[in-house]
């Protein structure tokens, strides 16, 4: 199966919505292959333009390398064909290339860059961290901008002139002014995505920045509902979008901002309380509080 041309992925991927998939551990915390496989599946079976496997809401930073690898090629011998498989690429600069060439090699359609660990570090350092990146495979590359790797409208530019198999840039900041210079100085040279935490939140202004799709972590366990919202913001129905903010996205963003990294943890709870098992979340994350659950149920319940 050959992967995808980043021409032909980056249209693709800017053709609907996009998910980060949750990675399923089982009671020891090992990573449960069959039940990650059975969730893609399900996943695929839907009207979605990608999935990002080991990505955030996938705990990817808490997978070791060799666990990233067979995830990804989980995910590929599950849905390669289907849908494109995104693999990360994270860590130090050594550590992203490796992983960028690990998910050619599995067989990925495209890589999502994630910023590096625990170092902080200037424009030009990250044009060359980008730069080697993307040097090291042929497939396209998103580069995330978030955390200690966010890039400047300049930057971002001498990455496309410099790097034609960057495809995306997807931004994790919500920096309005930001984005519209990017935009405005790169245009659709690149494709455009949202990934701040629950992006349903900001997918109606942001389109009018030239993010034309987003990642959705609801859409792991509420695919329809989020799929649904997705056309609201595509046709830009700002009444049919508030309506389903206000039943189901905000009281969801109560929960979800109750404890530090339940924006992963949410997820999987709303697998558990849809039936379809998603497994704990690995430490430092902490699950949800049962009476968390049974409150998150509930709101599915008025939607699913």
């Amino acid at each position: 199966m050959n992967p995808m041309h980043p021409d032909d992925l980056a249209r693709r991927l800017s053709s609907g919505l996009l998910s980060f998939p949750v990675t399923h551990f089982d009671a020891d915390l090992a990573f449960d292959e069959d039940r990650y496989r059975e969730h893609l599946s399900w996943q695929a079976d839907h009207d979605v333009a990608g999935l990002f496997a080991a990505g955030g809401t996938g705990e990817g930073f808490s997978l070791t390398p060799e666990e990233i690898d067979r995830v990804v090629r989980a995910a590929v011998g599950e849905i390669g064909g289907r849908v494109p498989v995104l693999a990360p690429a994270t860590g130090g600069t050594a550590a992203a290339v490796a992983q960028a060439r690990a998910a050619q090699e599995a067989g990925a359609d495209g890589v999502l860059l994630l910023p590096p660990y625990l170092t902080e570090a200037g424009q030009a350092g990250l044009i060359e961290h980008v730069s080697a990146v993307c040097a090291a495979t042929d497939l396209g590359v998103i580069a995330y901008s978030r955390a200690n790797a966010v890039y400047t409208h300049r930057t971002v530019a001498a990455l496309a002139e410099r790097n034609p198999n960057l495809i995306g840039l997807k931004d994790g900041v919500g920096d309005i002014e930001a984005m519209t210079r990017t935009y405005a100085t790169v245009g659709d040279r690149l494709i455009y995505i949202g990934g701040l935490p629950t992006a349903e939140t900001f997918a109606l202004p942001l389109m009018e920045l030239g993010v034309t799709t987003y990642s959705s972590a609801m859409y792991n366990f509420v695919p329809e509902f989020a799929l649904e919202f997705f056309g609201a913001v595509r046709s830009r129905d700002r009444a049919e979008v508030y309506r389903r903010l206000n039943e189901f996205v905000l009281p969801y963003l109560e929960i979800r901002d109750r404890g530090r990294g339940y924006a992963v943890s949410i997820v999987k709870a709303g697998l558990d309380a849809v039936g379809r098992g998603g497994g704990p979340v690995r430490p430092p994350l902490t699950s949800l509080a049962d009476d968390e659950r049974e409150e998150l149920a509930a709101l599915i319940r008025k939607v699913a």
